[in-house]
């Protein structure tokens, strides 16, 4: 049945780094993955999920299925984390939460459900947005639309054109929002410009869906989830979808959530019911053991202060890295002003490096890119980051 079929185009990102697999150079650097590495180049385990998983082989009785939607106490785990313990929607009711294979099935799984009900919506999506998006918003038969967000000229927020196109969505779409750590800019909203974004979703009544994929990775676990609180004051309906690769380290776990929040109780009741009917058609019961993983890690005081610890550790390494690497830069003589980057938040940057460049760096210096010019900062350490600020610079230069 293939035989006159073409073959799909690899995926950008993971076809990135086969061919980085598979580069010989001894000095070669892989930026392009959305994957976090320590001064080591390593990928780590956080200690408290090794200390978790011991805590889990012991009490283990039984490989049955979840239930549709996961453990239940995995869930009230997750809306803890995205709007407080104390919150009016976690006591009032209004959240339905899911456990999802990663934050792309908790996308996908929202994708399916709001195609079900919303089939004429178009979906608006950050311009530029994670290369994923689109593929998993059109895969349900969306139309797509973009948002003005990232300024390359001046390298920050488009913000007034961002808010101007807002005002413009019609009742009914659904914007796709990035709830902090903007991927793959790394340029964030402040809290005025996300108080006038839900104030023109409540005005013009379209729907957010916020990917939250880097809690903990801006400024805090708690001080990250400022568009969610926002947004949750609205008193509207609204989408969260939440991914623990980053946060928790669970990258091969699958370990995601979707969240709904509705206006009462009874609506929240009528919409977990057609996310079960949704995901029992897809993959029927979520993997159990990253979620028991998040679980029991944040049920337990002393493992929970351990995550945020690591967690810490992570975010400030970054940070480090960022100042590092715009004096790097400059040592080497580039005359451009890169301090936007260090003013960036999360794993991402656009560098500024053309298609000509990124092609360059990986020809010549087994640098590898995504087309863009969008680098993981941490994918860099005290061991490479002069490598890379010589190459960039040549790059630039040449």
């Amino acid at each position: 049945m293939w035989k006159d079929i073409e073959a799909a185009p690899p995926d950008a990102i993971f076809g990135l780094t086969e061919a980085f697999k598979k580069d010989e150079s001894p000095d070669k650097i892989n930026l392009g993955a959305g994957v976090y590495k320590n001064e080591q180049g390593i990928t780590p385990i956080f200690a408290c999920v090794k200390d978790a998983e011991r805590i889990l082989l012991g009490r283990e009785q039984t490989k049955s299925y979840l239930p549709i939607s996961g453990d239940p106490g995995y869930g009230i785990c997750v809306q803890n984390l995205l709007f407080g313990a104390d919150s009016e929607i976690v006591t009032g009711g209004r959240a339905a939460t899911a456990h999802a294979p990663g934050g792309t099935g908790a996308l996908r799984m929202g994708a399916e459900l709001l195609k079900r009900f919303r089939p004429a919506a178009t979906v608006w999506l950050s311009g530029p947005t994670w290369a994923n998006h689109r593929a998993i918003f059109s895969a349900p038969g969306f139309a797509i639309n973009t948002y003005p967000y990232y300024d390359a000229a001046t390298r920050q927020l488009a913000a007034d054109d961002l808010l101007s196109c807002l005002a413009t969505i019609p009742a009914g779409d659904i914007v796709v929002l990035h709830g902090c750590c903007h991927n793959p800019s790394g340029v964030d909203l402040d809290t005025a410009q996300w108080e006038q974004v839900f104030a023109i979703s409540t005005e013009r009544g379209w729907l957010p869906l916020i990917d939250f994929a880097y809690q903990g990775f801006a400024d805090g676990i708690e001080a990250d989830r400022t568009a969610i609180e926002l947004c949750a004051r609205t008193g509207g309906d609204f989408f969260v979808a939440s991914s623990f690769s980053k946060n928790f380290g669970l990258y091969n776990e699958r370990t995601g959530a979707l969240t709904i929040v509705c206006s009462s109780k009874e609506e929240t009741a009528v919409a977990m019911s057609h996310l079960k009917a949704t995901i029992r058609a897809c993959y029927s019961t979520p993997p159990a053991h990253g979620g028991l993983v998040v679980k029991t890690i944040l049920e337990e005081p002393n493992l929970r202060g351990s995550w945020e610890q690591e967690l810490t550790l992570m975010r400030e390494r970054i940070a480090a890295t960022r100042t590092a690497l715009v004096e790097g830069l400059a040592a080497h003589g580039v005359k451009e002003d890169y301090r936007f980057i260090a003013n960036q938040r999360g794993m991402f940057s656009f560098s500024g490096l053309d298609e000509q460049a990124v092609a360059w760096l990986r020809e010549e210096k087994s640098i590898y890119i995504v087309g863009g010019g969008r680098i993981n900062v941490a994918g860099l350490s005290s061991a490479n980051i002069d490598y890379f600020c010589a190459a960039m610079a040549e790059a630039i230069n040449r």
